[in-house]
C-alpha cells in the first residue's frame, strides 16, 4: 500500500503565520517593555496637580536676589471658565479634547505622519498629557524617552478616569505659565487687560490662549509681531473647528495686539537691577535641565556678583560716574572671570521699561557689529599662533594696498590716511584696517576661522571683512555668535593663557526633592601661551598710548581694544540725514565697542542706538571706554593687580617680541 503524500502548506500561508508570529512576539514585547516602564511611575495626587512651587535664585554668595513664586496667582473655579476660552484653548491645543480619554491616537499618528513629512516638530500631546508633563515631568528635549511618554499616557489615561474633563481643563488653565511671572490665565487677564476673564473679547481670550506653547515668545509687550500670528492662529482654529463665525474670525484679526493691554508694573518684582542676567539664568536652567524656573521649585544658585551687577547698573543707568548724550543711547556690557568662565555682572540695555519683565538681553544678541575689536582674533592672533609672527612683522598700510584681496573694493580707514611700513604692533594699537587685511590674507580665511571656533565664536563662513567687522556680507545681520557675551569670553582666553573657558551663569540647581546639580568651568587650550602673550603685551599698548588710553586707569596691568562699525556707502546715499550728520562730525558710526581685560576679568561694551540709523558720534566714541575704565576700577579694587608672566617662548628685545621661530628674528 502506497503512503500518502503529505501536501505542503502554501508558502503564502507560512508567510502570514511567520508574521503573525512575529507580531505577537512584538505585541507580548512591547507589553512588556511597557509594563516595566510602568514599575517607578509616579503617583497621581491632586496637590500635584494644582501645586506651583516657587523658586528662588541666589547669587555667587547664596544671597537670595530673585523669587519667582513671589507673584499674586488667582485662581479659576470650574464654573468660571468662559465657554470662548475654553473653545480657544482646545481648538488649538487639543481639539478632540472632549473625546478622547487622555491620549489621542489619531493626533498621534497624525503627528507622526507630520514630522516624516517635514522638517518641523509637531507634538501629539493632548490637554490632558500636557497638565500631566507640567505637574511630574521635566521638557527638556534629552528626556523625550519612551519610558517618559509611556508614564505620561499612563497617567493621563489614570486622570481621566477620576477627573471630569472640567476638572482637568481648571487644572491646566490654572498651571499654565503665561511669561512675565504670571501663572494661570485669570491671574494673566486680570495683569494684560485688567478685567475679568468673562469680560475680555475674543481677539484678547485668542491671545491670552496662544500664550502658554512659548510665553516668552508670545509676549505682546516684547514681540507683538510674532504674538499677533499665534493669536490668528488660535482664532483661525476656532473658526475651523466651529467655534466662531467667519465674520467673527475676520473682525478678531484686525484689531491691534496691543488693544487693551496694560501696564505690568506691579509684576516687575524689583528684578530690575537683574533683568537681563535673569534671562539668562531661565535659559541656561532650561538647557541644562529641562526644568522650568517658573513652574518646578528649585533653587538656583547663579555666578552673578551683586556689588559688580549693581555698579554696572549704576554706570549704565545714571550720570554719576559718565555722561551720556541721551537717555536713547543703549548698551551692552559682559563682566567673565577669566580663569572660570563665570558671567559675574551682565547689562542687557539702558532705563528698561517699568512694564517690561525678563524682556531681551542685548548682551547675548548678535545683530550689531563689534568693528576692530575683531582684529585680535581674526587677524593677529592667528597670525602669531600659525605664522610666528614677532611684534616687529611688518606690514604696508598703503593706498596701493589698500583693497580686499582679488577685488577692487577699497579698505577705508577711520582717519582716511596711510602710516606706510609699520609694524604689527603699531597696526594693532593704531587699528590700521589695510594691515589687518593682509595680516588675514597671510594667515588664510580657514585657519583663522579655526582660531576663532577655539575661542568660541563660529562662523559658517569667514570673509576677508571681517578682518575689520563682525557683521557677514552675505547676510543683513551677523547671526554666527559674536555678541558681548561671546567677546568678552573670547577676550577672556588672551587674559588666561590661552585657556577658554566657556562662559556660564549658573553653578548649582537644588530640585525640590533635595538632589542636587552642579556645574564645573569647562576649560580648554585655545591658543599657545606665547600667542596669548604676545596679543596682550601689545594690546596693552592700546589703552597705554593707542586709542583706548582714556579707558586706562592708573597702575592697573590691563589691555583692551576699540572697535567702530561704519556706514555703508547705501546707508548714507539712502538716508540724507545721516549724509548731514557724517559732513557735520568728524566720524559717525551705528555701532561703538570696547573690550577690555585683567588677570582676573574680561569686560566687553557695546554702545549705540536700537534703531542703526541713529548714529553715535564722534564725541561719544568714548563712552564704551569709559562704562570699562569705572567697572573694571571698582572690581579689582578687590582683586589682586598682577601683570601677565612672560613664557620661556617668548623673548624680549627692548619693547618688541619675538618667538625663536619669528620669520625676521635673528
Amino acid at each position: 500500500m502506497q503512503a500518502k503524500k503529505r501536501k505542503k502548506k502554501p508558502f503564502l500561508l507560512k508567510i502570514f503565520i511567520t508574521f503573525l508570529s512575529l507580531a505577537i512576539v512584538g505585541i507580548i514585547g512591547g507589553i512588556s517593555l511597557f509594563l516595566l516602564y510602568l514599575k517607578d511611575v509616579p503617583e497621581l495626587k491632586e496637590e500635584k496637580l494644582s501645586m506651583i512651587a516657587n523658586s528662588k535664585i541666589f547669587d555667587k554668595d547664596g544671597n537670595l536676589i530673585a523669587d519667582l513664586g513671589k507673584e499674586k496667582r488667582e485662581l479659576l473655579d470650574q464654573n468660571e471658565i468662559p465657554k470662548k476660552l475654553a473653545d480657544a484653548v482646545t481648538s488649538v491645543e487639543d481639539q478632540h479634547f472632549y473625546k478622547h480619554h487622555g491620549i489621542d491616537i489619531i493626533r498621534i499618528f497624525g503627528s507622526a505622519l507630520h514630522n516624516f513629512n517635514h522638517s518641523s516638530i509637531q507634538g501629539g500631546s493632548t490637554l490632558t498629557q500636557q497638565l500631566i508633563k507640567l505637574s511630574y515631568f521635566s521638557t527638556k528635549k534629552s528626556d523625550q524617552t519612551m519610558r517618559r511618554k509611556a508614564q505620561e499616557a499612563w497617567l493621563a489615561l489614570k486622570m481621566e478616569r477620576r477627573h471630569s474633563k472640567q476638572e482637568i481643563l481648571t487644572h491646566y488653565l490654572n498651571k499654565v505659565y503665561m511669561g512675565n511671572q504670571i501663572h494661570g490665565v485669570k491671574t494673566a487677564a486680570n495683569a494684560y487687560y485688567n478685567k475679568p476673564l468673562k469680560e475680555l473679547n475674543i481677539a484678547q481670550i485668542a491671545l491670552l490662549a496662544g500664550i502658554p506653547q512659548a510665553p516668552n515668545l508670545f509676549d505682546p509687550y516684547t514681540n507683538p509681531e510674532t504674538t499677533k500670528k499665534r493669536r490668528d492662529l488660535v482664532l483661525l482654529s476656532m473658526f475651523k473647528n466651529g467655534k466662531i463665525k467667519k465674520s467673527e474670525y475676520e473682525e478678531a484679526i484686525k484689531i491691534p495686539i496691543n488693544e487693551g493691554l496694560q501696564s505690568l508694573q506691579e509684576n516687575r518684582n524689583d528684578f530690575k537691577l537683574f533683568d537681563p542676567y535673569l534671562v539668562e539664568v531661565i535659559k541656561e536652567v532650561k538647557e541644562k535641565t529641562g526644568k522650568d524656573i517658573h513652574t518646578d521649585g528649585l533653587n538656583v544658585y547663579t555666578n552673578v556678583n551683586p556689588d559688580a551687577q549693581q555698579r554696572l547698573y549704576d554706570i549704565v543707568n545714571t550720570n554719576r560716574y559718565i555722561e551720556f548724550p541721551d537717555d536713547q543711547m543703549q548698551i551692552a556690557a559682559t563682566l567673565i572671570d577669566v580663569k572660570t568662565g563665570k558671567v559675574r555682572a551682565q547689562i542687557g540695555g539702558r532705563h528698561i521699561p517699568e512694564d517690561i519683565s525678563l524682556g531681551s538681553n542685548r548682551a547675548t544678541q548678535n545683530d550689531r557689529d563689534w568693528g576692530s575689536t575683531m582684529k585680535p582674533m581674526v587677524d593677529y592672533g592667528p597670525a602669531v599662533e600659525n605664522l610666528h609672527y614677532s611684534t616687529t612683522q611688518i606690514f604696508d598700510d598703503t593706498k596701493a594696498k589698500g583693497f580686499y584681496p582679488g577685488t577692487k573694493d577699497p579698505i577705508s580707514d577711520w582717519d582716511s590716511k596711510y602710516m606706510g611700513r609699520i609694524t604689527m604692533r603699531s597696526a594693532l594699537v593704531d587699528s590700521r584696517n589695510i594691515p589687518a587685511v593682509q595680516a588675514l590674507e597671510q594667515v588664510g580665511l580657514e585657519k583663522a576661522n579655526k582660531f576663532l571656533a577655539k575661542i568660541g565664536i563660529s562662523y559658517p563662513k569667514l570673509f576677508y571683512s571681517n578682518a575689520i567687522s563682525s557683521s557677514s556680507p552675505d547676510s543683513k545681520e551677523n547671526k554666527y555668535g559674536v555678541s558681548s557675551l561671546r567677546i568678552a569670553a573670547a577676550y577672556a582666553a588672551f587674559a588666561n593663557d590661552g585657556i577658554f573657558q566657556s562662559p556660564y551663569y549658573v553653578e548649582k540647581v537644588t530640585y525640590s526633592d533635595g538632589t542636587e546639580e552642579e556645574w564645573k568651568p569647562k576649560a580648554s587650550r585655545a591658543m599657545e601661551s606665547s600667542t596669548a602673550y604676545i596679543i596682550t603685551d601689545m594690546l596693552k599698548d592700546v589703552i597705554a598710548n593707542g586709542l583706548g588710553k582714556t579707558a586706562g586707569t592708573a597702575g592697573l596691568y590691563e589691555a583692551g581694544k576699540t572697535g567702530t562699525s561704519n556706514y555703508s556707502d547705501d546707508e548714507l546715499k539712502k538716508n540724507p540725514a545721516l549724509r548731514k550728520m557724517a559732513s557735520q562730525h568728524k566720524v559717525i558710526a551705528p555701532d561703538e565697542n570696547f573690550v577690555g581685560y585683567t588677570g582676573t576679568y574680561s569686560l566687553s561694551v557695546w554702545a549705540g542706538y536700537a534703531n542703526r540709523a541713529i548714529p553715535v558720534v564722534y564725541e561719544n566714541f568714548r563712552i564704551p571706554g569709559d562704562i570699562y575704565r569705572e567697572l573694571i576700577s571698582f572690581v579689582m579694587n578687590s582683586a589682586e593687580n598682577v601683570d601677565w608672566k612672560k613664557p620661556i617662548s617668548v623673548i624680549r628685545i627692548g619693547s618688541e617680541l619675538y618667538l625663536e621661530n619669528s620669520p625676521n628674528y635673528h
